[in-house]
């Protein structure tokens, strides 16, 4: 009778016995650790036989404002730190605003501008001696502040600066030209003509640096031929003149 008991009971439905109910193991092998497995939460059985629950893991959060301080007194200044190498020059900034016009100024002194001029001639025609002669005139044109000398032909330079020289002259038939343009006593420039049976007029200019003191005139002498220029009483025929470009003071 005890055997058919036992195959009874086991053919009954696992449900039917709760007291019978074997708590439900996952499958775990023999690599894995053992049961229950080792979470980070806590777990705790409901009851004997029951699976075990993940309870939710709780993190604290303190206010750090709650134990924020009053705050200090200002602390004594420190000492300055060394200057620090210049660095490179920054970019161009944009132009500013326009300032305001300033007071006219006091007015100052008038520039006085220097002025030197000559321009004489002859109306009598010279023939060459036998020794050098300077070119005596008897027409003054323009002479500022008298510093052409007629008699003697001589320019004295009152102004320094760079002047502009012309000598003109008509030849004479069948006798030479030759003249020089002097600077004290140094030929700076040439005038001459062969002889000819025409007569022609001449001229020669140049310009010529002066230095306060220095003289300018006309030289003539004789050589193998006759040297000579002519003249009428009527006309005029022979002039010099020189004027200033630009004083030193403006070089």
């Amino acid at each position: 009778m005890a055997a058919p008991a036992v195959l009874f009971l086991l053919a009954l439905p696992a449900g039917s016995w709760p007291s019978l109910e074997l708590p439900q193991q996952p499958c775990v092998h023999c690599c894995h650790p053992a049961w229950p497995p080792a979470f980070s939460g806590s777990y705790t059985p409901k009851s004997h036989g029951e699976r075990w629950v993940q309870l939710p893991h709780v993190r604290p959060i303190i206010d750090i404002s709650i134990l924020k301080g009053e705050k200090g007194e200002t602390g004594v200044r420190g000492r300055f730190g060394r200057r620090g190498s210049e660095g490179p020059p920054g970019s161009r900034g944009p132009p500013g605003h326009k300032g305001q016009k300033g007071q006219v100024g006091l007015p100052g002194t008038p520039y006085q501008r220097a002025y030197a001029a000559f321009s004489v001639g002859r109306r009598e025609g010279l023939r060459s001696a036998d020794t050098v002669q300077a070119v005596p005139f008897d027409t003054e044109l323009v002479n500022l502040d008298g510093a052409f000398h007629l008699a003697s032909g001589h320019f004295l330079c009152p102004v320094p600066g760079v002047y502009f020289l012309s000598l003109t002259v008509h030849t004479w038939n069948y006798k030479e030209t030759y003249l020089h343009i002097m600077c004290n006593q140094r030929a700076t420039a040439v005038l001459y003509a062969q002889p000819s049976e025409r007569s022609v007029m001449q001229t020669q200019s140049l310009l010529l640096p002066l230095a306060a003191g220095d003289t300018v005139w006309v030289r003539m002498f004789q050589r193998d031929r006759d040297n000579a220029i002519h003249g009428e009483r009527g006309d005029l025929y022979i002039t010099f003149s020189g004027h200033l470009v630009k004083p030193a003071a403006e070089l």
